[in-house]
């Protein structure tokens, strides 16, 4: 049994958080993971009110929190009342500043969680009252900076215990297996996150033929990029960019960002349409350099197991 501060917080058998992924992390993903024994998580993401309802009911009595994308849910801050009134076991806000937000989620009393890229976003979110942070390193899926997980975590874990050391750490990016749990324990962090691995899990909502896709890659065949945005038409802050499964709509936009911009209005039709029928060669699966530690879809509880008994028999050897 692997106890840290993080499963001493929330009673966790695991110290193991799911990541709010944006459309994949839905109620019954969330409620897998809290019913096996870590924290899940709903992706509130960029902030549709009928779709967070829909998940907390299919959450069920399930304990679960819910995270949201920080600068989307600036232009729609009455979300946040909508979900602190599902008393969810944490917010998790990422990419923005959270200092307009922290308040209210502390007067409900709900733990605050914030996803840092950097060791300056660091220290404010901990200035703001952050209670637990994420660092993430740059190998995740999805969207984030520059740095590295590896010295991102020690590094944020050398300034909370000089500084702050009742806040806790989790580590993210680029894990999905009991390696990178226990190397992230040695790094300082109290627990992790873990997206693209969930990703690939039973419980969420992605397509099957992506799925497919990413089981059969690898992390060489991933891409940090804006494309995938430009495409969508979503205003991500330019600090950001989405790290995405390569395919033939990467490649010819990744190098011509003012050529798809030009082309736009077709290629997000295109891009789209592909999205809702899983057509991996012009929509982009959402995932991570994990993609090539992983093989198979398994229910989100027999993930969970398998990361932390790998980390157990590594986290107790015997050294000669």
């Amino acid at each position: 049994m692997i106890t840290t501060r993080l499963t001493e917080k929330f009673g966790l058998k695991y110290p193991i958080i799911q990541a709010p992924m944006a459309f994949a992390a839905g109620g019954k993903l969330a409620a897998a993971v809290s019913n096996a024994g870590g924290l899940g998580f709903i992706g509130g993401a960029y902030g549709d009110a009928n779709w967070i309802s829909e998940q907390f009911e299919a959450a069920g009595n399930q304990n679960v929190g819910c995270g949201f994308i920080t600068w989307a849910l600036k232009n729609q801050p009455y979300l946040l009342d909508q979900v602190l009134e599902r008393k969810p076991e944490a917010l998790f806000l990422s990419f923005g500043n959270p200092a307009p937000f922290v308040d209210a989620i502390k007067l409900a009393n709900v733990p605050v969680i914030c996803q840092i890229q950097t060791l300056r976003d660091a220290k404010h979110a901990i200035d703001v009252g952050a209670d637990i942070i994420v660092a993430q390193g740059s190998e995740a899926g999805g969207h984030g900076e520059k740095r590295a997980t590896f010295t991102l975590v020690p590094e944020v874990a050398d300034y909370i215990a000089r500084n702050a050391p009742d806040t806790l750490l989790c580590a993210a990016g680029g894990i999905g297996d009991g390696r990178g749990l226990a190397a992230a324990l040695m790094l300082g962090a109290d627990g992790v996150l873990v997206g693209s691995r969930f990703w690939a899990s039973d419980e969420a909502l992605v397509h099957p033929k992506m799925l497919q896709a990413a089981i059969h890659a690898n992390g060489d065949e991933t891409l940090r990029t804006t494309v995938v945005d430009i495409v969508r038409k979503i205003d991500w802050p330019d600090r950001y960019n989405a790290r995405i499964l390569k395919n033939d709509f990467a490649d010819r936009w990744h190098d011509d960002v003012d050529g798809l911009k030009t082309h736009i209005d077709e290629e997000s039709e295109k891009w789209c349409a592909a999205l809702d029928a899983g057509d991996n060669s012009i929509a982009n699966a959402f995932v991570g350099e994990v993609a090539g530690l992983f093989h198979d879809i398994k229910p989100a509880a027999e993930l969970l197991d398998d990361i932390v008994s790998e980390a157990e028999g590594l986290l107790h050897i015997d050294w000669l």
